[in-house]
């Protein structure tokens, strides 16, 4: 079934529960505490340290998922696990939400609820939960959620006729995203492979260090005649900033002597595990990176890019401060085969790592359609708020 396909049944879905609250809560839909909806079962938890903890095949559950696996269980059923204190909220304002089967140990930093059949799917309460937020009662200096404030929490308790199609069209999303989640990882792993497979070279192939590279101006270190600090930091401008952190492009300017000339450019970070490759016109910020260029025909920026990523992946750790500049040595094939290699990695690094295309495109689509019609399946005009008219 295609995309096109999926949304006109969800679409037919939808129908399908609007007919459902015209017919069965005309009126609104009553919003109640969850005290009222779950058993909340935070009494029959128990924290192990981790000295004590046996492995085993149990998972061992905290505020933000799985911590580790022993060879005992305290609960067996079906469970949401909401993150007490610690990692307990996310980026959008909403609780940290674990869903959990089978057999299972709970220590202290997670609330256990469990399913109260005769008012609540347990599923849709976890889809409703996760649109809460809950930032305004999130205290302390370890961010935590008391059990009162848990408990006090409203939802919207539509019929559960209504609540079990809701649940039908949330689960298609996340089932399919799930899908595309693990169909990425394995591309992740292929990706890898041939990277590695591609990368690998023995004596027909001339390894060359980069810093006597550098010293035949085969590679260059690149510097902007100005390099900006956070203060000149602006959210409009018509540069990029390039600074070291995960975000990469830290702000925006219009200072031409802060630019670096048009090029490709491979770009490490100083105190992140950063290596970037960039193909655009961009400023440089304080002095968190490193920019290097090609400059001769024996190297291909591109193919310089993914060697130098492939040997800090097998390394494991990236080197502060630039040292491994001074360690690094690298295969030097011919250009042709050079930009063979670049044509097989551009592809399997535009399938899992482009945004804009391939598997993290279609996964952060589906994302968003996930949240659309979660939030509009779950926005319900309260009852007492009808009455009151």
């Amino acid at each position: 079934m295609n995309n096109g396909e999926r949304l006109m049944k969800n679409e037919k879905k939808m129908n399908k529960i609007e007919k459902l609250i015209a017919e069965l809560c005309p009126d609104g839909v009553e919003f109640k505490e969850l005290g009222e909806v779950v058993n909340i079962l935070d009494s029959q938890r128990r924290p192990v340290s981790k000295l004590k903890r046996t492995g085993g095949i149990y998972p061992y559950y905290g505020a933000n998922g799985i911590q580790d696996y022993v060879d005992d269980y305290i609960f067996d059923g079906t469970f949401i696990l909401l993150g007490e204190d610690g990692s307990v909220i996310n980026k959008d304002g909403s609780p940290v939400l674990n869903w959990a089967t089978g057999k299972i140990w709970v220590n202290n930093h997670a609330h256990v609820l469990a399913e109260k059949a005769e008012i609540a799917i347990l599923r849709y309460v976890y889809f409703a939960l996760s649109t809460i937020d809950v930032t305004k009662v999130v205290k302390g200096n370890i961010p935590k959620i008391t059990q009162q404030n848990l408990r006090n929490f409203r939802i919207p308790i539509p019929p559960l006729t209504v609540q079990q199609e809701i649940v039908k069209i949330l689960d298609t999303f996340t089932k399919l995203e799930a899908e595309l989640e693990a169909e990425l990882e394995a591309r992740k792993k292929q990706y890898e492979y041939y990277r590695n497979k591609l990368l690998t070279f023995g004596d027909e192939v001339e390894f060359k260090d980069i810093c006597t590279l550098i010293e035949n101006e085969v590679v260059a270190t690149v510097n902007p005649p100005k390099k900006l600090n956070k203060k000149h930091y602006s959210p409009i401008g018509t540069f990029p900033i390039i600074d070291q952190g995960q975000k990469f492009i830290v702000g925006y300017t219009d200072d031409r002597n802060a630019v670096v000339a048009n090029g490709l450019y491979v770009i490490f970070g100083d105190h992140t595990e950063l290596i970037k490759y960039v193909d655009f016109t961009f400023a440089q910020g304080a002095d968190g990176i490193k920019v290097l260029t090609t400059k001769s025909d024996i190297i291909n920026a591109r193919y310089f890019y993914y060697v130098l990523n492939n040997f800090y992946e097998k390394k494991g750790k990236y080197t502060r401060h630039f040292s491994f500049l001074k360690k690094t040595k690298i295969p030097i094939p011919s250009l042709v085969e050079q930009e063979r290699i670049v044509a097989i990695l551009d592809k399997f690094d535009a399938l899992v790592n482009d945004l804009t295309a391939g598997l993290p495109a279609e996964l952060n689509a589906r994302r968003k359609q996930y949240e659309y019609y979660r939030n509009k399946l779950l926005t319900f005009k309260p009852l007492e708020m009808q009455n009151a008219n």
